[in-house]
């Protein structure tokens, strides 16, 4: 069990499952007071859905930190957030059951978070996925449990693992694009074929350091979304 930092931990957790279900992983890591990462830890979960490894994510979370000490726990999943801080209480009173008499979902995890929670402090925090100046340490949760996910292995700082590195679906870098695309792929981004745009759904900042308001156009930049006429200029 990891031991105190400070007065207060901040860390935040996540599952990915390769096709939920399908193969899958979990995640948490701690910060540091300037919300550095500093311990994490990942594993691989086989095949399972990506409910299954969001809860295990908590649940590996949980067991690993000292009860005796404040924790913040940012997540994106809205299912296990609301599963233990909203529905919880409810499933307890009716044995295990949901209003409709149905057995609880992944019960045996539910019930060990429960059992985790019991006579400590945790605020629970939802984050958005995916965005635009978007939470750092979900983002690296989500990044070691997709990696976990994909390659079915562990990973942590206590193992001397190299931090997780970005999505699979994450944009190559400008020169690694441009010798892909060449002039006429380039070109082409001027044009608007390749460099397609959308209405951002979440203000965010720019590569250019300039903001963007939800319903402006955006699109993928080098380094995330951003405002297409930069996403020409870092291309062209």
């Amino acid at each position: 069990m990891i031991g105190a930092m400070g007065e207060r931990w901040v860390a935040a957790c996540d599952g990915a499952s390769k096709g939920n279900p399908g193969p899958a992983g979990w995640a948490w890591v701690i910060a540091d007071d300037s919300q550095n990462p500093v311990r994490w830890h990942a594993g691989a979960l086989g095949r399972t859905t990506n409910n299954v490894a969001e809860l295990t994510a908590l649940e590996r979370l949980l067991a690993a930190t000292d009860p005796a000490v404040p924790l913040e726990v940012r997540m994106d999943s809205q299912y296990a957030m609301k599963a233990v801080t909203t529905w919880l209480p409810g499933w307890k009173r009716n044995g295990w059951r949901t209003a409709a008499g149905k057995p609880v979902a992944n019960q045996e995890l539910v019930v060990r978070i429960d059992e985790l929670l019991r006579d400590r402090s945790v605020e629970f925090r939802y984050v958005p996925a995916h965005q635009v100046d978007g939470d750092p340490l979900n983002d690296f949760a989500d990044r070691a449990a997709s990696r976990a996910a994909t390659e079915q292995e562990d990973a942590g700082s206590e193992l001397g693992s190299p931090e997780p590195p970005p999505a699979p679906d994450t944009p190559p870098s400008g020169a690694a694009r441009r010798g892909k695309q060449g002039r006429a792929g380039a070109a082409g981004t001027r044009k608007g074929g390749s460099a397609r745009t959308l209405k951002a759904k979440f203000p965010g900042r720019c590569v250019c350091g300039r903001s963007y308001a939800a319903g402006e156009p955006i699109a993928r930049n080098d380094g995330g979304w951003g405002h297409p006429e930069c996403r020409t200029a870092r291309t062209a």
